[in-house]
């Protein structure tokens, strides 16, 4: 392995320069020089507007020049040399095809690169919407690599010898070992709680100090909310929400300050409470990043992964009304606008879905769901298989098998909310089934009608059991006594919202009036 890495970086280093064009050649000199007089928002200009627009210009369907063509314009500084491979391989992913060797190189430059600001003495500022997007990149890398490595049907004998050759590159431990270790060097969890105690100040000056680097403090900050995604990917669900636990989801920290992270650490810790049979929960969480992303859409069009998001926001309508198929009562949880989209989207859907449609379940699962990955390699030896899709089927699988039980749940819940007392042998005539199946049925739905949910001010692991229907029941002999737990819907949401578009309504027709008196004049 030390071999190959030593041949790739030879090369790398010994290409014929590329030919630079001029105004490329201005921005990564100011560029540079603006890293290193720490001009945090003329990076951030840069970085977010001028890249892609360079991008769009002379590089949309090729990839930046290399970094040896680069080097000689920065004078050879080896950490702004690999922050320039980290932006000039993140281009490759998102315009072309990466080889093999590509990804490997790009593994490098992250080994290196995290290895410099875990051992050196980094003292840059750079933007926080950059080091979210590094932690991000490095994790879709690593979820490529397993998706490449698993689609062996499609591969030369050469190539799978590569592969082979290739087995500590995008390995899954050293992945997660990174960003512990840029948890852990951080000491982001001992800032965290000093915040809480109010004796630090983190996220009101958006984790910028100017007498230390933001660097490693905001990498190991994200690096939590990347172990939720990695752990999420491999189906580790509990391990994921503990590793994120020191975040408070449900105030407003730093992640709340980048979109992509606020999205991305509510869609996984969503689906995970989704997963994990805690629907009221998960419900509550996608309830209020649609919200956030409903309220803040114009804020949001304008970022270059706007489309990310769309699709992120749309894949989280999909999942909150699998959950409210299975748990009806946290509809109550809804924000008006939510639920009003959520209705025109998917009210047909859930209708079916309420009545036990299991392709729906699949059909939806499989568009909303995260792309799991297996990280172990595969069966070389057996090159006539294609392995990326087996965690997905394992994931679908073990959830149509929690869903299936639930089909008749609705039906019988419809059924109670009509008795105060009904007996069995009469459930069972209505239901069309016999009396073990309904007993059966029965105490599944009183299994299901209690869930763990977070209280206010604990941690998403720390939760209590409480009901989570609106109906309950216990069964004495043969008979089922029915009691009403339906709690009285708050209007307050609608009344405000509604209000506030009458105010509006009434102050453009109050800006038209005005235009018509002066033309009018």
């Amino acid at each position: 392995m030390g071999d190959w890495s030593a041949e790739r970086d030879l090369r790398v280093y010994n290409e014929p320069d590329t030919v630079v064009p001029d105004l490329v050649k201005q921005f990564v000199a100011y560029f540079y020089r603006h890293i290193r007089e720490k001009n945090v928002y003329e990076i951030l200009g840069m970085y977010e507007t001028s890249f892609f627009k360079l991008t769009e210009r002379f590089f949309k369907a090729s990839p930046w020049p290399t970094v040896s063509a680069i080097a000689p314009i920065v004078d050879n500084d080896h950490v702004f040399c690999l922050l320039y491979k980290e932006l000039y391989y993140r281009h490759l992913y998102a315009r072309l095809t990466p080889t093999l060797e590509q990804r490997c190189e790009s593994w490098d430059n992250y080994c290196a690169l995290f290895g410099v600001i875990l051992h050196g003495n980094v003292n840059m500022q750079l933007p926080n919407q950059w080091l979210w997007d590094m932690v991000d990149e490095f994790i879709y890398q690593f979820q490529s690599f397993c998706q490449y490595r698993g689609k062996l049907s499609s591969k030369s004998p050469e190539e799978l010898q590569l592969l082979k050759s290739c087995e500590q590159v995008w390995n899954v431990l050293g992945v997660l070992n990174y960003l512990q270790a840029l948890i852990d060097k951080s000491d982001i969890i001992s800032t965290l709680e000093k915040e809480r105690n109010g004796e630090e100040v983190f996220s009101a000056n958006e984790g910028y100090d100017y007498s230390s680097s933001n660097v490693l403090r905001l990498l190991g900050y994200f690096s939590m909310v990347g172990l939720l995604r990695v752990h999420c990917l491999i189906g580790d669900y509990h391990g994921g929400l503990k590793a994120s636990s020191p975040i408070d989801l449900d105030k407003s920290g730093m992640f709340t300050k980048v979109p992509g992270c606020y999205i991305t650490s509510l869609y996984y810790t969503g689906f995970s409470l989704m997963v994990m049979k805690r629907y009221v929960d998960a419900v509550r969480t996608f309830n209020t990043i649609l919200g956030y992303v409903m309220r803040s859409s114009v804020f949001l069009s304008t970022s270059v992964q706007y489309s990310q998001m769309v699709k992120k926001n749309e894949q989280m309508y999909a999942l909150i009304s699998i959950c409210l198929s299975l748990c009806p009562a946290a509809v109550r949880f809804l924000d008006e606008g939510v639920s009003q989209t959520l209705r025109e989207k998917y009210n047909d859907k859930m209708v079916k879905m309420a009545s036990g449609d299991l392709l729906l379940f699949d059909e939806l699962y499989t568009y909303a769901c995260p792309k799991f990955i297996t990280p172990c390699p595969p069966n070389f030896e057996d090159a006539s298989c294609n392995y990326n899709q087996d965690a997905f089927r394992l994931q679908l699988n073990l959830f149509l098998d929690e869903v299936r039980p639930q089909t008749l749940l609705p039906t019988v819940r419809s059924f109670l909310k009509l008795y105060t007392t009904i007996s069995i042998r009469k459930l069972a005539t209505f239901l069309d089934l016999d009396q073990q199946t309904v007993r059966s049925t029965l105490l599944t739905l009183k299994q299901r009608s209690r869930q763990p949910t977070i209280m206010p001010g604990r941690s998403v692991l720390d939760a209590d059991w409480v009901p989570a229907t609106d109906t309950d029941f216990y069964i004495d002999g043969d008979m089922v006594h029915v009691v009403d737990n339906k709690v009285q819907r708050q209007f307050a949401d609608y009344f405000s919202t509604h209000i506030l578009k009458l105010d509006r309504i009434a102050l453009d027709m109050a800006q038209i009036q005005e235009v018509v008196a002066v033309d009018a004049a």
